[in-house]
């Protein structure tokens, strides 16, 4: 069943690394390709023990595991440093819009947000045909909130009401085409116009630049904040968007208890512990 490689990349910052390992492990388990598996982690500050944990991939599954390390990408520095960013984000999320650049020998490029459970051989998703697409992604359940604003009506100069707009979480990318895009060159001048601080940043960046250049593929594929009620309709990958999360202790999202295993409990309670004591250690400060 091998045919070449099947690149997979996530971004991700030292808060992330075990979500980020857990949907790595979780895609790996899932797969009959696993010697084809390229995983591509691209990360920021990631500690030379976080980084040292996800040796135990390539320990149990015969993938390729690459490290890209941000502080090593002048591209990447001087793209990130220009640009706002929110309050609950980090900005490793600019780095999916360079993943072109970041992954250079890739033809076909599956991203993956760091908050997944991987249910399905990936690479039923990364070998989607894209029917001359630049990108396949899901439609966003929550897209007309994320598009039009405050009464439907704050962004209508950018987007209409009755437009598609995908949730860049999980995504198929014909690299070549991405590029052709120039996505880095559109939020630039976003953020020269005052645009890119109104809006939903990398995501709708990515909705702008391929608004009519992107496949839409089925929904579970990327199940939105999944609740117990979805684990019936079996979808492919989950997505915690919400904020109740399946890192959490007594987490009740979908498949809580399966993330718990794909993370491993040494994981999830290392994970758990390390957060504790950044809240202790947060509270003595304040």
């Amino acid at each position: 069943m091998s045919g070449g490689p099947i690149h997979i990349a996530l971004t991700f910052d030292d808060r992330f690394w075990a979500p980020a390992f857990a949907t790595f492990r979780s895609l790996c388990l899932a797969s009959f390709r696993r010697d084809d598996l390229v995983l591509h982690a691209i990360h920021s500050g990631l500690s030379a023990a976080h980084r040292a944990s996800f040796a135990a991939l390539t320990d149990e599954f015969p993938v390729t595991l690459r490290h890209i390390d941000l502080a090593d990408h002048r591209a990447y520095a001087d793209f990130a440093r220009t640009l706002p960013i929110g309050f609950a984000f980090s900005p490793v999320i600019w780095a999916r819009l360079l993943i072109d650049r970041l992954i250079p020998d890739a033809d076909r490029i599956t991203y993956l947000d760091s908050d997944l459970l991987v249910r399905a051989p990936i690479e039923e998703l990364a070998l989607t045909d894209l029917d001359g697409k630049a990108i396949g992604a899901i439609n966003d359940p929550h897209r007309h909130r994320h598009m039009m604003g405050r009464d439907f009506r704050e962004h209508a100069a950018l987007f209409d009401y009755r437009q598609c707009y995908f949730n860049s979480g999980v995504l198929v990318i014909d690299r070549q085409k991405f590029a052709a895009a120039d996505v880095p060159g559109l939020v630039t001048r976003l953020h020269g116009e005052g645009t890119l601080e109104q809006i939903q940043f990398d995501q709708a960046s990515l909705n702008l630049a391929f608004k009519d250049n992107w496949l839409p593929l089925d929904w579970r594929w990327n199940t939105i904040n999944p609740q117990t009620a979805h684990e019936n309709f079996e979808p492919k990958i989950v997505h915690y968007t919400g904020r109740n999360k399946p890192w959490q202790l007594l987490s009740r999202v979908a498949f809580a208890q399966a993330y718990r295993h794909a993370m491993t409990n040494a994981v999830f309670y290392a994970y758990w512990r390390e957060r504790q004591l950044a809240r202790l250690r947060f509270g003595r400060r304040s």
